[in-house]
């Protein structure tokens, strides 16, 4: 694996717990958007107590990366 080849991933959705809502918008790093993906399952569900129909995924895009 090749640093060149790692993506970001900006994910945003939400998590419903009952009535309510949490909104949410995170990046994580990746090869593929279903590294991402699992890696957000994993963090929301050790985070919030949330399994995995509970997060509601609305939108996974190739975050711009940055130049330095």
């Amino acid at each position: 694996m090749r640093l060149s080849e790692v993506k970001k991933f900006k994910i945003t959705g939400e998590i419903r717990k009952g009535k309510t809502s949490i909104p949410f918008s995170v990046e994580y790093p990746g090869m593929k958007q279903e590294h991402a993906l699992q890696r957000l399952y994993a963090e929301m569900g050790s985070r919030h107590r949330a399994r995995k129909f509970e997060i509601n995924v609305a939108k996974i895009e190739q975050a711009k990366q940055e130049s330095t």
